[in-house]
């Protein structure tokens, strides 16, 4: 097997073209260093050099193993410093399961802090809902997430990202969005509603059954992504209640209408993490993902 030593001695002498100024540069004699290279030859059953009067030069075998010999050089010293950096957190991968509804929000910027705090820690995205997120998490296949409360699952820490209000996605030229006031949650009972699943999207169903009394004759259609509850108001199927950031999407037919019984503070998406990970690039990057993000204003 070739030693590092023996990789050293090699390409001292290819370079050099030379046993005697190989042997200066290495601190050594020459009587051993050719002893060296014909111990390499030998073991490789390869000639790697030519012997000529005024010193030798590398065979084409000999240029070729030139070139590995010089990578596994370079490796060798690469290697103490990245296994350094690894530990220290400063390269990585940190894998980040987000809601599609925090893609329009907080994701941007949580990258771009992460991008500036460290650089050469790699993020992998992943889209999944909170509840598919904190099992990922619990398995090991993400390391943090954006997701919602509650956090019901063991060692888990948390930090609160970003608060919105709800607001009434509309069709276009709908009566609410003309006289340019906020909804109140009486004046919905008149609409039909697009609602979120109990099932898959539970934390805003909770949230809109909390601000406003929407009875079961109301509900036109129920979906589990925002987008889908967007499109849907947009093709005119009835309002919504959604985030305020949803306003980004920017799908045509649609207009966001302040909620009178709305808080600023009614939505939540916080960052989410094990307290017993043992990831040294996610523990790096932390700092930046538990300061909160600004809620974007109201078109």
């Amino acid at each position: 097997m070739l030693t590092l030593d023996q990789a050293r001695a090699f390409v001292a002498v290819a370079e050099e073209g030379h046993f005697g100024r190989a042997a200066e540069r290495l601190h050594m004699t020459q009587p051993p260093l050719s002893r060296q290279i014909q111990k390499l030859e030998k073991s490789l059953g390869v000639t790697l050099f030519l012997r000529e009067p005024r010193g030798v030069k590398p065979t084409a075998a000999g240029e070729a193993f030139r070139d590995e010999c010089v990578q596994l050089l370079e490796m060798a010293e690469r290697a103490p410093q990245r296994a350094r950096l690894i530990a220290s957190g400063k390269v990585g991968l940190v894998r980040l399961g987000y809601t599609a509804a925090s893609g329009l929000s907080v994701l941007g910027p949580v990258l771009a802090r992460i991008k500036e705090a460290a650089p050469d820690v790699t993020v992998e995205l992943h889209e999944m809902v909170t509840a598919a997120q904190l099992e990922a998490m619990r398995n090991g296949a993400i390391d943090i997430g954006l997701a919602r409360p509650p956090f019901q699952i063991e060692d888990v820490e948390s930090a609160l990202l970003l608060t919105e209000a709800l607001v009434v996605a509309v069709p276009s030229g709908h009566r609410f969005a003309e006289r340019g006031t906020p909804v109140s949650g009486h004046e919905l009972r008149r609409e039909a509603m697009i609602m979120y699943s109990a099932e898959q999207a539970r934390y805003f169903r909770d949230l809109v059954v909390d601000l406003v009394d929407v009875r079961s004759d109301q509900v036109a259609h129920t979906a589990t992504q925002i987008l889908t509850v967007v499109a849907l108001v947009s093709a005119g199927h009835g309002v919504a209640l959604v985030p305020q950031s949803t306003q980004h999407l920017g799908l045509p037919g649609v207009e966001m209408v302040p909620l009178r019984e709305s808080p600023a503070d009614a939505v939540q998406l916080h960052a989410v993490w094990l307290s017993t990970s043992t990831n040294p690039a996610l523990r790096h990057v932390l700092p930046v993902l538990q300061e909160p993000v600004d809620a974007p204003p109201m078109q």
